[in-house]
């Protein structure tokens, strides 16, 4: 049976606390620091793998099992729908999911819907589901606060961390609709076949961060 694990780090500022995070707990992460363009290391022990992947793919690589355990956002979590398990809230990379736009609502009438522009189609879909509104989603990719400023949309479901963006351009948080902080998700089947390796790790990073 393999028995090493498979880390997957999102790329960006989550992967260097999440660096800074395993080295607490006793792992080698010298390679990861490393000026490299390989896109599989390990530690010096090959007791651990890393991969460094997109943070929206994340929940795939762990869901779909070419990776045992990962860091994923829970604003990604929630996008993807991931059959996983989320195991530890670990407290950093924090902000909030929020409806924004005009503090003086001009909502569109002739549809009968609110139009959200958005790039988190799932999360404006189940939120305004659960409040009993009839929306028209509209997927953007980008500079979705142009949405309510040159009416393509009433509102829009976005993540907020200053809301400095939001004030430069005329618009307020409207409504939140929840924290965002980094999670640890663990493959299902990785946790029983692995639990010798993965949960004592678990707990060490659990301990490191005191939650």
């Amino acid at each position: 049976m393999n028995t090493s694990i498979t880390i997957a780090l999102p790329k960006g500022r989550l992967a260097d606390k999440t660096i800074e995070i395993l080295e607490k707990c006793g792992l080698n992460c010298d390679s990861l620091k490393k000026d490299t363009r390989k896109l599989v290391l390990t530690d010096a022990s090959d007791k651990f793998k890393f991969i460094f992947v997109k943070p929206i793919d994340v929940p795939t690589y762990i869901e779909r099992g070419a990776a045992d355990i990962g860091i994923a956002g829970k604003d990604t979590l929630l996008e993807a729908d991931a059959d996983v398990y989320e195991v530890a809230n670990l407290g950093f990379g924090d902000c909030k999911m929020c409806v924004a736009g005009f503090k003086k609502r001009t909502y569109n009438v002739t549809s009968g819907n609110l139009r959200v522009a958005t790039k988190y189609e799932n999360i404006a879909k189940h939120y305004y589901e659960s409040i009993g509104v009839n929306v028209d989603i509209i997927k953007l990719n980008g500079s979705v606060e142009l949405g309510p400023i040159v009416g393509l949309s009433d509102v829009i479901v976005d993540i907020v961390e200053s809301g400095k963006t939001l004030k430069a351009n005329g618009l307020s948080v409207l409504e939140e609709i929840c924290e965002l902080t980094a999670r640890l998700i663990v493959n299902k089947i990785s946790l029983k076949l692995k639990a010798q390796i993965i949960c004592p790790l678990i707990k060490k990073i659990t301990e490191v961060l005191d939650i």
